[in-house]
C-alpha cells in the first residue's frame, strides 16, 4: 500500500504549536508520511525555536493532504508569490485541504475557500471575508474535504478529526489515549465569549496595533485573486 502523504508548509513567524500539535497526532497514523517543508528547505524560526532539516517545498511532488499552520507571519506569507505558488500547486492536487488557526487565510489567498466555510483564530476571522469565505466560529469546521481548525490549540482537536477520517474513530481514540489528551484548563478564558471583559480587552488591545496592516494585506491578497 502506498503511503498517504501529508505536507505541512511552514514559513517565518509561524506559530509552532499550530503544526507541532497536529504533527504529533498525524505522525502516528498508519501508512502515513508527514513532511514538514519550507521554501528552499531553509531553517524556520518560531517563537524562539529553530526548525531545521526541512524538506524543500518546491521539490515536494505532491500530497494527499495539505495542512497549513498559522502565525503572525501569515500575512507576509500570503503575499509571497513564490510561496503561494507552491501552496496552489500542492493544494490543487490534494484530496484534503486543511489548516490550523490563521493558516486558513493562506488557503483563502490561494483561492481555495471562496464560498466555503472555514475556521480561523477568533481575532483574525474577519480577514477571511475579503476572500469570499464563510466564517465559521467552530473549533473545527468542515466543508466537504476542506477541514479547518480555529486558533492554535484547536489544532489538536482538528488533528483528531482528521485521524478519525483517515484511520477510523477507534484508532483516533487510541492515539488520544496514548497522548493522554484530556484537556482540563485551569482557566475558562480560551475563547472571547468565555474570557472576562478585562482579559478580553487586554488581548484585543495587544492585537490592535497591527490590525489595519493585517486587513490591508488580506485585501491585497484577495485583489490578486480577481480576474485582470
Amino acid at each position: 500500500m502506498s503511503q498517504f502523504q501529508i505536507v505541512i508548509p511552514i514559513y517565518p513567524d509561524v506559530t509552532h504549536l499550530d503544526f507541532t500539535g497536529p504533527h504529533q497526532v498525524l505522525a502516528r497514523l498508519p501508512d502515513t508520511t508527514v513532511t514538514v517543508a519550507s521554501m528552499g528547505g531553509r531553517d524556520i524560526q518560531a517563537d524562539g525555536l529553530t526548525f531545521a532539516n526541512l524538506a524543500d517545498l518546491s521539490k515536494v511532488e505532491h500530497c494527499d493532504m495539505l495542512c497549513v499552520p498559522g502565525g503572525f507571519g501569515t500575512t507576509d506569507a500570503m503575499l509571497d508569490e513564490a510561496f503561494m505558488s507552491e501552496i496552489r500547486r500542492l493544494g490543487g492536487g490534494a484530496k484534503y485541504l486543511t489548516s490550523v488557526c490563521t493558516g486558513s487565510l493562506i488557503l483563502a489567498a490561494a483561492g481555495f475557500l471562496r464560498g466555503k466555510r472555514a475556521a480561523c483564530h477568533w481575532a483574525w476571522r474577519d480577514l477571511l471575508i475579503p476572500f469570499g469565505a464563510i466564517v465559521d466560529e467552530s473549533r473545527v469546521a468542515r466543508d466537504g474535504d476542506i477541514i479547518t481548525g480555529g486558533g492554535v490549540t484547536a489544532g489538536l482537536d482538528f488533528a483528531f478529526v482528521v485521524a478519525a477520517e483517515l484511520a477510523g474513530e477507534t484508532f483516533a481514540q487510541s492515539i488520544q489515549l496514548g497522548l493522554e489528551y484530556a484537556p482540563a484548563p485551569p482557566f475558562a478564558s480560551g475563547r472571547p465569549e468565555l474570557a472576562s471583559p478585562k482579559v478580553l480587552a487586554a488581548v484585543k488591545a495587544g492585537l490592535a496595533s497591527g490590525a489595519a496592516a493585517r486587513m490591508a494585506a488580506a485585501q491585497e491578497a484577495a485583489a490578486r485573486l480577481q480576474p485582470a
